[in-house]
């Protein structure tokens, strides 16, 4: 039994993203050697980047996260930071090349943000907890201290082990 599932269009073309850093690669080496500023990406690999990064960002793995903004950006970040690295002579799949780029600038960013807010989960367990809850007249401070512990020893990343 045969299906007739339609494919869908990928989201990123990777043929003429290849095409597209061969002549961005092409034009660079020519710049280099007339002494001429290095040529911008183009806005059609830059787009790319964009897409995979984008893509990448929704899968289970990274959805979840109040950063996925930072994530993507990091992601772009480092595929111009190695873009030079990318040799079409060795692989004709920059897609593949690229992504594996984004997903470990996600990585970082996860590590980071992690550091980050296991730090101030240590600081503000440290602080004086009562300088940092506001209360009205009539209601108990301690009461307020007590939960607020509570929520940052059910919740803190302190006590993980990496």
């Amino acid at each position: 039994m045969a299906t007739d599932k339609k494919k869908k269009p990928h989201y990123v073309n990777n043929k003429q993203f290849l095409e597209a850093m061969i002549e961005w690669k092409g034009h660079v080496a020519e710049a280099e050697s007339n002494d001429e500023p290095r040529p911008q990406v183009t806005n059609y690999i830059g787009e790319c980047f964009l897409k995979i990064a984008n893509h990448l960002s929704y899968r289970p793995n990274f959805i979840n996260y109040t950063y996925r903004d930072e994530m993507i950006s990091d992601g772009i970040e480092n595929c111009l930071q190695y873009i030079d690295n990318f040799n079409p002579e060795k692989s004709k799949n920059p897609f593949a090349y690229f992504t594996q780029i984004i997903y470990f600038a996600f990585v970082r960013r996860i590590t980071k943000e992690k550091k980050q807010s296991k730090i101030k989960d240590a600081i503000l367990k440290r602080s004086n907890i009562e300088d940092m809850i506001i209360t009205q007249e009539h209601d108990d401070p301690s009461e307020y201290q007590r939960q607020y512990i509570e929520f940052l020893d059910k919740y803190s990343f302190s006590d993980d082990k990496d």
